[in-house]
């Protein structure tokens, strides 16, 4: 007997490197309302219409299926008008000319009645759950630098509130992601934590620059463009607060794949002043970087005396 090959599924993390995972259990129907909790708006709403036209037609086919005079005033054999007659026993909105004849007709209208019934109510439930569920606007910066930043070679990247509110207690997260090899000589995908010079603000509202300084400690030290392109790096943020307006927890994550890290580069200045010394902050710069002479190696401390007494 021939065995059957396990399922396969295409998954992707980020902006990474796609894979197929073999072999995971398939619960379509467990993972229902997940799938469509985050599903866009329009493959959601698709997915209802297509059941919804689909059942009717099935329901439409069975009234057809009783025979003729199933439905008074229907014309017979017309799939048309026992497809109205399925929407409207759907829809529960009443009939007119057209009523359910025999047995067969009013055992069906019961069984459709009652599916129409819980349909609505899993889809009024499940949109207003879709609708309701608290996001976070937050605009990350298409590429981050490595650069100098007060005297240290540094990752930098930036981020800014979308919206007119403010997240409480925001708190991020920095993950470099990169393929190594054990001592055993066995591949591995790590993950890093970089640590940051200010990892939380008390309240984000415009604009927010994460910084890593890039020490002999840090994951980053040595690394170049070339070696975070061999090792397939992805540098994943995550940000989470609390709305200021829903007073519930918002997360957002953003990856940025090896190639979108820019050695030698820096971010150009998004706050300036209006003629009328209004300060003013432009988000048309908010992607836009410029070039600068390369960082290599952590420079050396600006304060050479290692003796924080003056006066020894």
């Amino acid at each position: 007997m021939r065995r059957r090959e396990p399922r396969r599924k295409r998954m992707v993390f980020g902006a990474g490197t796609p894979f197929v995972a073999v072999g995971l259990p398939s619960r379509p129907l467990r993972d229902a309302y997940h799938q469509l909790i985050t599903w866009s708006w329009s493959r959601t709403l698709g997915a209802f219409a297509a059941a919804y036209l689909v059942l009717n037609t099935l329901f439409a086919l069975g009234y057809l299926g009783c025979g003729p005079g199933a439905i008074a005033n229907a014309r017979p054999g017309s799939f048309q008008d026992a497809w109205f007659f399925a929407f409207e026993t759907m829809a529960t909105i009443g009939y007119g000319q057209m009523y359910p004849v025999g047995l067969a007709a009013n055992l069906l209208t019961v069984v459709q009645a009652l599916l129409g019934l819980g349909g609505l109510a899993v889809a009024t439930g499940l949109l207003f759950a879709k609708f309701a569920r608290p996001t976070a606007r937050v605009l990350f910066s298409e590429v981050a630098v490595v650069t100098t930043f007060d005297g240290v070679p540094s990752l930098l990247f930036r981020m800014a509130n979308a919206r007119a509110n403010q997240i409480a207690e925001a708190q991020l997260k920095v993950v470099l992601l990169r393929d190594e090899i054990t001592a055993e000589g066995s591949d591995v995908r790590r993950a890093h934590d970089l640590a940051l010079v200010r990892d939380r603000s008390l309240v984000f509202s415009l604009t927010w620059l994460a910084v890593h300084q890039i020490t002999p400690e840090s994951p980053l030290h040595g690394a170049t463009a070339e070696s975070l392109a061999a090792q397939d790096a992805a540098l994943v943020v995550s940000l989470t607060g609390i709305d200021e307006h829903l007073g519930q927890t918002v997360h957002a994550r953003y990856v940025w794949p090896g190639r979108a890290i820019r050695f030698g580069h820096r971010f150009v200045d998004v706050f300036r002043e209006d003629e009328d010394g209004t300060s003013l902050v432009d988000y048309t710069k908010f992607h836009d970087v410029v070039a600068e002479a390369p960082v290599h190696s952590p420079l050396p401390n600006p304060n050479p005396n290692p003796n924080p007494n003056p006066n020894p």
